[in-house]
């Protein structure tokens, strides 16, 4: 292969999100070395460039729009919060694909822009009624972030408990990314009355959270469900603050599914057994290039108009098992897993 399809790999070298940036950056690289061996997209090498995603906004359109108008990057993709997404969205779309990996609050309809993360509806909510039904929690404290996917995630949540006689919500707290004093946090939880807390927190912020609210003993009468949570973060968290603390996502490092199982062994075999754990939101680095390079192939193009053209329905059985697209998002199984240590036991797939 000669000619290269060059990617800008947006993902977080700095940031409340750093933790995760190894661990993205790994999972891109296997998914682009994997295309590669099956020889590439349209005969075309995946090449990655990384993009620090933990910066301000404006700095990383900045960045973008450099590679783009010097064409030196054919598609955008990568983990990165939606205040970036939504940055970079009307900069980006209808230039070259824009293959947006995380998690997030939904309703991004541009086109050309093609998710491959969960949504409160699949996510989130189901979630909310599993604990209600299980384990007898309905009322709720939520906690986030003050941007627009814990916000926006919020709202779904407030809606949903308009309808639901399972949901209540009777606090929420938002503070900036970055928060390093959580003490009135968890004491404003407390005072909630809340049985749980609904966690919209990003990285190093829930890993401080975590170990505040274990520390000032809530965790001893309440639970913490969060659908951004993965190993990294319990391992940053420590075992002593992970107690009665949930999950919910499309993947699970322990996930004892044949295509999980298989994923994992590939990615020790290229990383090695110290490398950063492949959790859910690293993992959709991993589905977020191999989409691309699925498209591309149906497409026999990467413009994105052509990519628009066959998304509806294209899929690919990867670690979260089959997966295919649908009005713009990935459709996949979400599970429930409750942390036990530093690794998540996962406890049932969600309607």
């Amino acid at each position: 292969m000669t000619a290269t399809l060059d990617v800008a790999f947006v993902v977080p070298r700095s940031g409340p999100a750093g933790l995760l940036g190894p661990a993205c950056e790994a999972c891109g690289d296997l998914a682009g070395a994997e295309l590669n061996n099956d020889g590439g997209v349209l005969g075309r090498e995946v090449r990655l460039h990384p993009v620090d995603g933990g910066r301000a906004p404006s700095e990383i359109v900045t960045e973008i729009t450099g590679l783009l108008d010097t064409g030196a990057v054919d598609a955008v993709s990568g983990w990165h919060i939606s205040a970036v997404r939504q940055a970079l969205a009307p900069v980006v779309a209808g230039r070259v694909p824009y293959v947006y990996a995380p998690l997030y609050e939904g309703g991004e309809t541009t086109p050309g822009v093609f998710l491959t993360g969960e949504t409160p509806e699949t996510q989130v909510l189901p979630a909310l009624r599993w604990m209600a039904a299980e384990l007898g929690v309905r009322t709720w404290c939520v906690v986030g972030n003050d941007y627009v996917w814990p916000r926006g995630s919020a709202r779904a949540v407030r809606r949903f408990a308009r309808s639901s006689p399972h949901v209540r919500v009777l606090d929420e707290v938002f503070v900036p990314l970055g928060c390093e004093d959580f003490d009135p946090v968890v004491g404003r939880v407390q005072r909630s009355g809340a049985q749980g807390v609904l966690m919209f927190l990003v990285g190093s912020d829930a890993v401080r959270f975590n170990r505040a609210f274990a520390a000032s003993g809530a965790d001893r009468s309440r639970v913490r469900l969060s659908p951004l949570m993965e190993e990294n973060m319990l391992l940053a968290t420590g075992s002593d603050a992970t107690r009665e603390l949930y999950a919910a996502a499309g993947y699970f490092e322990t996930l004892a599914t044949a295509s999980a199982l298989d994923f994992s062994g590939r990615y020790a075999a290229r990383f090695g057994v110290d490398a950063p754990v492949p959790g859910a939101l690293a993992e959709s680095c991993f589905e977020a290039i191999t989409l691309l390079g699925r498209l591309a192939a149906r497409a026999g193009s990467v413009e994105p108009s052509a990519l628009l053209g066959v998304a509806e329905d294209t899929g690919f059985d990867g670690p979260r098992g089959a997966v295919s697209m649908r009005r713009g998002h990935l459709r996949q199984d979400v599970y429930l897993a409750r942390a036990d240590g530093l690794s998540f036991d996962v406890l049932d797939r969600l309607p």
